[in-house]
């Protein structure tokens, strides 16, 4: 490393202060996730269409994907602020219109747009965490993101919940605005990352080619047996589209002068491998746990309250092994443990929740979604970790956005795919049991959960075993995604930690890096050493008397 010519100290206080500008953008993701979930059901019931519930959830997931890889590329040009707030405003306006939506179509679009801010939340906050801290050093500042979606989890379904029940779905909405606001005023205030603007071109082909080929392909999973035949030639042209479209966008990353995914990526092993764990950990992760709710209100018909209350454990489970596993990373070094286990008890919860139906006990079903829990949140950190560690600094926010990118994918293929397991598996059962239900089909219960408990009883228990069936067979078919998952993550390479953090923009070259040295983390309030060259702007506002400016 070069002789500093200046630096600035920061205590663990103050970064602190910089977390919470990053945590209240997150806390809008997270809480977005969480807060839908349980009003699922009677948002689409109220709108119409129990077959096209995975669409509310596969329009924002698409946008969110589609548009996450264009963040990391226009934050590594434009710099980490502003591109975060504008993924704030833009997640705001989805939500408002969201809130507004009069039909299920208007509703799919706003989500649409909800994504396409959400794409920037999350991806954009782990990136200039990337900057400011070393992988070494992150594992003591995760437990404050767990603490978000802790937040997030035990406050989302009891507020969509309470939404639902006593106001409004709508409100599940327009809950964002207060917070999205407060996250604006804070970023503005305390998020001042030292950024050199640099000469750009922004991959607009390549990500128009992008978005083509992952909407075709997706679209052949959510079209494809139910709306359309397999061998119909709608899907077959989605198909063939799809395939087309991502090799053109394959040559046009080739050819880009700042490609949005640079092809150089991929002969880096770590990234390959957390790209393909990621993916595969998208589909299970998003495309099971979106059903968990469904199972709550319909088969042991709770309300949606409840049904939002209920889902505490899973997200204990994701909290608890965050917070104790980013610890152990800190301490020892070593990351490549956690996936493993991680991977191994997602495979069996998934098995677990495949057992459930109206019979299974509270106590049990609890028991199941911790154990899940438990292996997302030992996966899901260590694998941005570990990627933001292999990779260059002029790469850190396009990396940092792939490794997203790749499980926010997996997370839209899996809710297509799962959802028309679901809906297969849902026709199949009604059409057996129709001497006993007299022929009735899911248009029936669409409305909302209650319509089933006004029911008769033999009717009653007859779709709630349908449903039970139908769930029972999107578990199953999760559990071998959790098999190649657990493979997948053996490839994984242990790099030694990187002991220094980057901080800035698109800075070319070893010799441009800004770096963050940190001390031993026996002392919490040790000053963290910001090395860069410049009479550093710090990374807080000028006001915050606790950053002392050496003179030399």
């Amino acid at each position: 490393m070069s002789t500093p010519t200046a630096s600035v100290g920061l205590s663990h206080r103050q970064i602190l202060v910089v977390f919470s500008g990053l945590m209240l953008g997150m806390l809008l993701a997270a809480l977005d996730q969480t807060i839908v979930a349980t009003a699922l059901p009677t948002i689409v019931g109220d709108l119409g269409g129990l077959d096209q519930l995975s669409w509310v959830v596969t329009a924002y997931l698409l946008t969110t994907t589609a548009t996450t890889p264009l963040y990391g590329k226009i934050s590594d040009l434009y710099g980490r602020k502003l591109v975060f707030q504008a993924a704030i405003v833009i997640f705001l306006a989805g939500s408002v219109l969201s809130g507004v939506a009069q039909s299920m179509g208007q509703l799919i679009a706003f989500r649409a747009v909800q994504g396409a801010g959400a794409g920037g939340l999350m991806v954009l906050a782990m990136a200039i965490i990337g900057d400011i801290l070393s992988p070494r050093e992150r594992g003591r500042y995760q437990g404050y993101l767990g603490a978000v979606f802790a937040l997030a989890s035990i406050g989302g379904p009891l507020l969509g919940g309470l939404f639902t029940d006593h106001l409004s779905w709508r409100w599940v909405f327009y809950i964002n605005l207060p917070i999205g606001i407060v996250a604006l005023v804070v970023t503005s205030a305390v998020l001042d990352l030292p950024f050199e603007r640099t000469p750009h071109r922004v991959d607009y082909r390549g990500a128009a080619l992008l978005i083509g080929s992952v909407t075709s392909l997706l679209l052949v999973t959510v079209w494809g047996g139910t709306e359309y035949a397999w061998g119909s030639p709608v899907i077959v042209g989605l198909a063939v589209a799809g395939i087309v479209l991502g090799v053109a966008f394959a040559f046009q990353e080739h050819r880009a002068v700042e490609p949005i995914l640079p092809l150089r990526l991929f002969g880096n092993g770590v990234f390959n491998v957390t790209g393909a764990a990621g993916f595969l950990l998208g589909v299970a992760m998003f495309g099971t746990i979106v059903f968990l709710p469904l199972f709550l209100q319909v088969v042991t018909g709770v309300s949606a309250t409840n049904s939002g209350l209920l889902l505490v454990p899973l997200m204990f489970g994701v909290i608890t092994s965050s917070i104790l596993s980013g610890r152990l990373i800190t301490r020892t070094g070593r990351y490549k443990r956690f996936p493993i286990a991680g991977t191994i008890l997602i495979t069996v919860g998934l098995w677990l929740f495949s057992t459930m139906d109206a019979t299974t006990s509270r106590p049990t079903v609890f028991a199941y979604m911790v154990v899940v829990g438990l292996g997302f949140g030992l996966i899901m950190q260590v694998l941005v970790l570990a990627v933001q560690n292999a990779v260059e600094q002029r790469d850190l926010g396009t990396a940092t956005s792939a490794a997203n990118f790749f499980r926010q994918l997996g997370g839209s293929f899996g809710v297509a795919i799962f959802g028309a397991i679901f809906n297969n598996a849902l026709g199949e059962r009604l059409i057996a049991l129709a001497p006993v239900t007299g022929g009735i089909d899911a248009s029936v219960v669409q409305n909302s959960p209650e319509q089933i408990r006004a029911l008769p009883s033999s009717t009653q228990a007859a779709l709630v075993d349908a449903f039970s069936g139908a769930l029972h067979t999107v578990f199953l078919w999760a559990v071998p995604i959790g098999v190649v998952a657990f493979l997948a993550v053996l490839l994984l390479q242990e790099l030694p930690l990187r002991e220094h953090a980057y901080v800035g923009g698109s800075l070319e070259g070893a010799g441009e890096e800004l770096a963050v040295t940190f001390e031993p983390v026996s002392d919490p309030e040790h000053p963290i050493v910001l090395s860069d060259g410049h009479e550093a702007g710090g990374l807080l506002s000028d006001d915050h008397p606790d950053v002392d400016t050496p003179s030399g």
